[in-house]
This record gives structure tokens, C-alpha cells and sequence, in this order.
């Protein structure tokens, strides 16, 4: 594991035995430097991966053990060789001759009493039959013999990994419509060149009954080296029926199942990769800048059933709902807009970016400057375009059923969007990953492994960024290290029983959280305002007392040393290490208390859309554009432009010098500048170009200051008269 990982043995062994013990990889990453040696999140995970791994494979080999021990065949040999075995695949070709088979050629032969002349042949000794259908049963029992040997079996698989070519072919009868695999309807390449997103899109012609696909070898090099180790174990390997039943033990018994256990793995390999794609990108949506603590308005596009309307007040709390229809009654839309704006003075207005989702941003700007015109003492709030993925699928779950039971699916949709620009990660968290459409080939990978990925990416973000104990969902609460989701239920009913949580040592009097789970979420979870200053910090509760110490050889009371920048700097780190607590830790508490609760994320800006690029036909080649990258996959990058349909940016595009990883050059999030370089307004595809354009800004990465204290402002709800709008005239009655 140590080498397979780059740690030092100290370093596995002492993740190992903090897993073991019940703890989470962001504790162990926080909280644990010393006992590993500062290894990363991305190191400890790879130990644990590693860790299922052999886990999985020891029990795998005790299964085999007993399983060849009641067959009465295990000699000490074969027990040794199974004990020095670290790859699945290898443990299997061990396996291989003392697996329960069904009925075969050979143990047909061997009944028809076929053996001894097998022997003979594969001794090298003198035929006792010619008779054809001796021989033949004879080859069949050699044919299996070859086909068991682990070396032999190995040597195939390797074959057909490194030297194979992967064929896909047009089925027949040929698709009499165009099919979005013709590229692949004559073509190869090695398997050891063919990228990932490539290969997969092979896969799923396949699944979707388009094409025919096939590993293709060369069997001569690959018969002449089974040959070899034949003949080097004494076997007559220049015998004609050595050489036939080899033949047909290749053709037969090894060829199919190698290339099934290679076009497997393969896949899985391709799956990881995708994997890697849709987690790089989740985590760079996930810690998308947030606007923070302010007040919001939603708005759901919609035309033939109107915009779906829904206020939020800083905290994300829902104030109330209505429907406009700005196509059909702009002036009256017009009118409901204004009078929310004026009542509750949003700082953002969300749009989302469906369907007339630049329309309506377009009829939003236009009538807050009507409305600034007249009433200059109103502020303004800036109208924001908000990516819709998910919001659909959040909207019809259980979780937005329970948090809204008594709203309309669209509302629910319209609170999403609103509270996506406040909290990304808060809000997000809510969706399952895969309906956020940032991954490529996403419903093409093993789902376990990407189900498994994404639930690590979401825990590693919500952890590093932090969670205000006393405003956060369910939902957000389960995925904090050592949080379950019946605790976090629980957390929620207590909170909505006790009100407000005054302390995290109050955690401790909710049902269910022990010692351990307490260790493992404590230092994840803020309390804003809290008596003690350091429950709304990452310093961990079991450093408090040090904290302390440290306050009173400053001369300082906690209060006056957190937050303290320039009293933190006087700190020596060196005078307070003991036996548990080194530099590593040590320097993070200073860093906390120089910015207590630090968010991560960068500051919100908005993208800027070009107001007269509303939809594709307006789109033109050579035009410069902002944009927001949505999906950054293999061959590229996708750009969200603001005319509802992302421009690819092709890998080939998005850099002056040659990149082979997208990734390393932008991420989901980043505001880039591009160039038009084609439309293709029938198939709704827009390519563009990010040459000479350096990426502008980015929305995921960069420091930020702390957010505001939360507030809870109680206000009444606003009400239409009817359903298409409000009652007043806010602009001649303001």
C-alpha cells in the first residue's frame, strides 16, 4: 500500500488504524496531521481505497483456501503461492484449475476414458491410440490443461491488454437513420491509446445495438510465447497435438474469456477516468463563489404557465410565491416585480437559465431601470443568471417534499434556483450529483464506483467549507464527517424543539451523538454568536483549553485573541508542542484565529452576458463572448454562453500551446473569454475558441472573507390577488 500510494509505511499504518477506529477522512486530514504526517485528503483516500481493496482480496483468498482444502488439493506450495498473490485477477488464475465447472469437453474425454492417452502425449511418450476420436479427446483434456496454468493464462491476458486492437464495426442491417456513432462505424485503435470518453463512446454504440465491437490480437506471437513456457516445463511443445490442442485452447477456452476480462477492465478504467472528470467538476460547482446572506428573488422561467416567483430573505427562508406572465401581460409582471423590490429589497434577483431565461432576465433589468427612474432611492439589485440542473429533480424528491409539502413543484424549483446563488453548497447538496449534468458518459460508468466518488467529493467540500450549525438542512448536516443521516434528523428536531444551538458542547444532549461522533463533526460545525468565540471557528473543541493557554500568556482574554490578526502572528507555535500536538496543527489554529470561520470560496461575481445574445440565432462567427464553463470533459470544455445551449470549446481550442488535460487548463465555474468559430443552428451546437483568451475569473477558487452573521428576519408574506400578478400599482403608488 505504501508504494501503490507514495506514503511512508508510519504514514498507512497510522491511517489505517484511525480508519479502523471509526474516523472520517476530513477529520483524519484536520485534525490527525501529526499521527500521519500532514498527508492530504486526496493521500488519505487513496490509502483507503487501497485498504478495501486488500481487504476485499484477503477475504477472496480464505474462500479459495477453504474451497481447494475441501477438495483435499491444497499442498503447502500452492498455499504459499496464494498467500504471495496481490492482484485480483492473478488470485483467480491460481484458482482457476480447482474452480467447480460446469460439464466440458475434457471431463466428457476424460469419462470416455481419454486421459492416459493424454498423459502419454503431454509426457512426450509413445502414442498407445491414433484413432481420430481418441486424439481428439485427448487434445480436449490437454486443450483444458493449457487453459488452467496461471502463467499461461496470464500471458493472454497481457496479450490482449497491451498488444490488442480495439475493431468496432456498423451492425447489420445499417441504421437507416444518422446515428451519432458514424465515426466509429469502421474504426481501431490500440487498446493502450484509445482515451477514456473514446472508448466509452465505443461501449455505449455497442449497448445501444449500433455497433459491433471487438478486441483484435494477433495470435501467432501470442501461441509461439504459450509454446515457450510449455516447453520449458518439459512438455513435447514441437508435437503436433501439443500444438493443436494449444490452438484450440487459445481460440476456445482463452481468447474469449481474456478478452472479456480485459474489455472489463478496460471499461473500469475508463469508468475511473470519467469518474475523476464528473468529481473535479462536481467539486468546482460545489464550491462555486456564493453570493452569501442576502436577500433573494427567484424566478423560474416559464412562457406558456408564466414565471414562477419566490422570495427568500437572507437566511434562505422562503417569504412567499407568485406567478408572472411577462410575455403575455409585461405591465402587469412589470408592476409585481417592482412592488416585491420595493417591499423587501432583494440584493440579487435569480433567474434561471431555461427556457426565456434571458428574456426574462432582459424583462427583469428593464424594469428595475423604470422603476430606479422614477424611485432613485430604491436600490437596485443585480439580476443574476442561475444554472437550473437539478432544480427539477430537487423539486419533485422527498427532501423538497418535506421541506415544502404544501408548494407547487415549479415553486419549489423557483426556491432552489434562489437559494443555488445564495449557497451553492448548501443548496446542491439536496440533488443527487449525477442530475447536475457535469460528468461525461455519466450513466455509461459502473454507478457504484461513481455514486461511491461523488458522495467523497460532496463530503470533502461540505467539511472543508463548514457548516452554521443552527441554519443548516438535514440533508447539508448528513454529509459532515461522522453525521448519519438519522443524526442529522435528529440534530434538526432538537434544534426545532430547543431552538438554537448556544454551544457545540450542547451537541452532546442530542439523541444519539456520542463521544466519537461528536469528535468526528464538532470541529466541521460553526455556531455564529456562540458565548464561546471558538464555536464559530475550525478549532477543535478538544483545543480549547491550549487556545486558552495561548490567550493567557498574550495577556488577552478568548474574546480579544480571536479574530485578532496581529495578536495571532505574536503566538510561537514552538513553545506549545507536546506529545499530540506538533506544527502542523499547531499552525492551523493560529491561522483560525487570525480569520475565524474563513469561507474558502472565492467572491461572487456575476457573469456578464452579452444583452443582445439571448438565444443561438443570435449567435454569429467571429463574435466575442463571456462565458462560465458548465463541464469540463476530455475533449473539451462546455461554455455556458447565456442562449440557453453550451458552446463546446474543443481541446484543440482552448489553449495557444498544446494541452492534453482540459482540466489543467480551465474548471467548471471559471469565467472565460471565447471566440465564435462555428454554428450549427439545425443540431443547436456552437463551437467556439479560447485562444489568446486567458480565463478571467474563477468561481471556485481564491480567498474570501468571512460571511455576515446569520439573521432571521421575520416578515409577512407577500400574496397576489390572483394568480397572474399583484393587485397595486407599485409605480405610482410607492
Amino acid at each position: 500500500m505504501a508504494a501503490e500510494t507514495g506514503a511512508a509505511e508510519r504514514q498507512v499504518s497510522a491511517v489505517v488504524k484511525l480508519l479502523g477506529e471509526g474516523s472520517t477522512v476530513p477529520f483524519i486530514a484536520r485534525y490527525r496531521k501529526e499521527a500521519h504526517g500532514n498527508l492530504d485528503e486526496v493521500a488519505i483516500g487513496k490509502i483507503q481505497e487501497r485498504l478495501a481493496y486488500y481487504t476485499e482480496l484477503e477475504a477472496r483468498k480464505e474462500t479459495i483456501l477453504k474451497s481447494i482444502e475441501e477438495q483435499g488439493k491444497l499442498s503447502d506450495d500452492l498455499a504459499a503461492k496464494i498467500a504471495a498473490c496481490w492482484q485480483k485477477s492473478a488470485l483467480e488464475d491460481i484458482y482457476q484449475p480447482y474452480k467447480p465447472k460446469r460439464r466440458t469437453r475434457a471431463q466428457v474425454a476424460k469419462e470416455k476414458g481419454f486421459e492416459p492417452l493424454a498423459d502419454s502425449i503431454w509426457n512426450g511418450d509413445a502414442y498407445p491410440s491414433s484413432d481420430p476420436e481418441a486424439l481428439q479427446g485427448a487434445r480436449d483434456i490437454i486443450a483444458e490443461r493449457i487453459a488452467d496454468d496461471a502463467d499461461i493464462r496470464g500471458l493472454v491476458r497481457r496479450a490482449f491488454a497491451t498488444k490488442s486492437v480495439v475493431k468496432s464495426e456498423v451492425v447489420s442491417p445499417r441504421p437507416a437513420e444518422p446515428t451519432k456513432f458514424e465515426q466509429y462505424y469502421d474504426f481501431s485503435e490500440s487498446i493502450v491509446t484509445i482515451p477514456s470518453h473514446r472508448y466509452l463512446a465505443i461501449r455505449r454504440g455497442q449497448k445501444e445495438g449500433v455497433l459491433w465491437v471487438k478486441l483484435e490480437l494477433d495470435k501467432g506471437p501470442v501461441l509461439e510465447d504459450m509454446l515457450e513456457i510449455l516447453s520449458s516445463r518439459g512438455v513435447p511443445a514441437g508435437d503436433a497435438q501439443i500444438g493443436l490442442a494449444a490452438e484450440d485452447a487459445y481460440k476456445r477456452l482463452l481468447a474469449p474469456s481474456c478478452e472479456i476480462d480485459v474489455s472489463v477492465e478496460k471499461k473500469m478504467e475508463a469508468d475511473r477516468a470519467a469518474v475523476e472528470v464528473f468529481a473535479e467538476n462536481l467539486r468546482h460547482l460545489l464550491l462555486a463563489s456564493p453570493l452569501g446572506e442576502k436577500a433573494v428573488l427567484a424566478i423560474d422561467p416559464g412562457i406558456r404557465t408564466g414565471c414562477k416567483v419566490a422570495m427568500m430573505d437572507s437566511t434562505g427562508k422562503y417569504l412567499g410565491k407568485t406567478v408572472i406572465f411577462p410575455q403575455q401581460k409585461p405591465e402587469e409582471s412589470a408592476k409585481a416585480i417592482a412592488m416585491i423590490v420595493n417591499k423587501y429589497r432583494p440584493e440579487a434577483i435569480a433567474v434561471g437559465n431555461g427556457t426565456a431565461g434571458r428574456e426574462t432576465e432582459a424583462f427583469c433589468r428593464d424594469t428595475l431601470k423604470r422603476l430606479k427612474a422614477q424611485h432613485p432611492e430604491i436600490p437596485s439589485p443585480m439580476v443574476v443568471s442561475v444554472s437550473e440542473a437539478g432544480a427539477s429533480v430537487y423539486s419533485a424528491s422527498e427532501i423538497a417534499r418535506k421541506e415544502f409539502p404544501d408548494l407547487d413543484l415549479t415553486v419549489r424549483g423557483a426556491i432552489s434556483i434562489g437559494r443555488r446563488l445564495q449557497d451553492p453548497l448548501a443548496e446542491l447538496v439536496k440533488v443527487d450529483p449525477k442530475a447536475i449534468g457535469v460528468g461525461q458518459y455519466q450513466h455509461d460508468v459502473h454507478q457504484p464506483l461513481l455514486g461511491a466518488k461523488l458522495d467523497e467529493v460532496v463530503v470533502s467540500c461540505v467539511n472543508g467549507v463548514g457548516v452554521e450549525l443552527n441554519t443548516a438542512s438535514a440533508p447539508l448536516l448528513e454529509r459532515v464527517s461522522g453525521v448519519s443521516a438519522s443524526l442529522a434528523k435528529s440534530i434538526v428536531e432538537y434544534r426545532n424543539e430547543h431552538g438554537k444551538f448556544r454551544s457545540r458542547d450542547e451537541l452532546k444532549e442530542v439523541k444519539g451523538l456520542g463521544a466519537k461522533a461528536f469528535e468526528q463533526c464538532a470541529g466541521f460545525l460553526r455556531i455564529r454568536g456562540a458565548a464561546n468565540p471558538l464555536d464559530s471557528s475550525a478549532v477543535h473543541p478538544e483545543r480549547y483549553a491550549l487556545v486558552g493557554k495561548m490567550a493567557e500568556d498574550l495577556g488577552l482574554s478568548l474574546g480579544e485573541l480571536v479574530g485578532n490578526q496581529s495578536a495571532a502572528k505574536k503566538i510561537d507555535v514552538r513553545r506549545y508542542i507536546t506529545g499530540d500536538v506538533g506544527e502542523p496543527t499547531l499552525k492551523d489554529i493560529v491561522a483560525e484565529l487570525a480569520k475565524p470561520g474563513r469561507d474558502p470560496r472565492a467572491v461572487f461575481e456575476p457573469p456578464k452576458f452579452r444583452e443582445d445574445v439571448t438565444k443561438i440565432e443570435d449567435v454569429r462567427e467571429g463574435m466575442k463572448l463571456e462565458g462560465v464553463v458548465t463541464n469540463v470533459t476530455a475533449f473539451g470544455a462546455f461554455v455556458d454562453i447565456g442562449v440557453h445551449q453550451d458552446g463546446l470549446v474543443h481541446l484543440s481550442e482552448l489553449s495557444d500551446s498544446y494541452v492534453s488535460d482540459p482540466a489543467s487548463v480551465v474548471k467548471a465555474g471559471d469565467r472565460i473569454s471565447v471566440t465564435v468559430i462555428g454554428v450549427d443552428r439545425e443540431r443547436g451546437r456552437i463551437s467556439l475558441s479560447a485562444k489568446s483568451r486567458p480565463v478571467v475569473g474563477s468561481a471556485s477558487a481564491g480567498p474570501s472573507g468571512a460571511r455576515p452573521a446569520s439573521r432571521r428576519r421575520q416578515q409577512t408574506v407577500f400574496a397576489p390577488s390572483n394568480s397572474q400578478g399583484f393587485s397595486c400599482n407599485p409605480f405610482a403608488n410607492l
